[in-house]
């Protein structure tokens, strides 16, 4: 199997503090890999690095076999077409000045597409749709939204220039419970349809092994352990994993419907 993502033995530093130590991983089109730890792991500078968001120490990042360290101008604005992030903050995502359907199209105007302005809102009210959202809500600001529905907004934004990847940093950690598993189902349900990459980021395993085809288990800036979800949660191996798992009473219910 191809791999859309590679990544080899990646560094992220800042000043003397190494955040991310020597991390190795790969992921293939279409695949969920759940990178999971506690907070201050390197798990989301990990993720920023990916998308070109944080500079690497040393190491490689590799999109398509294109070196992402190496990219500038045009070429970098097209990597970041095809390489998203859906953030924990739905609401310090978003603009507050902006009306949502306004920031989905200055997404889609500063990258080129839909032409006119008219086809751009045309585009922005599909992609409302497709999370779940009435197009009748996009001459609305965030502060009208419920933490869920800014979330969808956030996800819509994502999909709008139609990414092979998407980084989904924490995308529920900061939502209740119930809103959780919607949006879960939500994520799987996009991926279905459009065959995206998740890489899945998040503290809480039971989340993570829901929504992941593979784990990677990640503690003071290094990847401890991998394997599939199962292998992982059912038989894991080092001894952080198995204290994840022993902070989640049944995580075989913790998303049963």
């Amino acid at each position: 199997m191809n791999n859309l993502l590679t990544v080899e033995k990646v560094r992220v530093c800042y000043g003397e503090l190494e955040a991310v130590r020597g991390v190795s991983l790969s992921l293939a089109a279409g695949e969920t890999l759940g990178l999971v730890g506690e907070s201050g792991c390197g798990k989301s500078s990990l993720g920023r690095a990916i998308l070109a968001l944080e500079r690497i120490a040393s190491g490689k990042i590799e999109f398509n076999g294109t070196v992402v360290s190496s990219l500038k101008g045009a070429a970098l604005k097209q990597f970041r077409r095809q390489a998203q992030m859906v953030f924990q903050d739905p609401f310090g995502s978003l603009n507050p000045r902006l009306s949502v359907g306004a920031a989905i199209e200055e997404v889609l105007f500063v990258h080129g597409i839909g032409g006119s302005r008219a086809a751009r809102r045309e585009r922005a009210a599909a992609l409302f749709e497709d999370v779940g959202l009435e197009p009748d809500w996009l001459s609305r600001y965030p502060h009208e939204f419920s933490g869920g529905q800014r979330q969808r907004i956030g996800i819509a934004r994502a999909l709008s220039l139609e990414p092979k990847l998407l980084v989904a940093d924490e995308p529920v950690s900061a939502l209740d419970v119930s809103v959780q598993a919607d949006i879960i189902q939500l994520l799987k349900r996009i991926q279905r349809d459009r065959g995206l990459a998740y890489l899945f980021v998040g503290h809480d395993l039971a989340v993570v092994r829901e929504m992941s085809n593979r784990i990677a288990v990640m503690y003071k800036g290094e990847i401890v352990e991998t394997g599939t979800t199962d292998q992982v949660c059912d038989n894991p191996q080092h001894a952080y994993t198995q204290k994840l798992l022993s902070a989640v009473p049944d995580i075989d219910k913790a998303f049963a419907q």
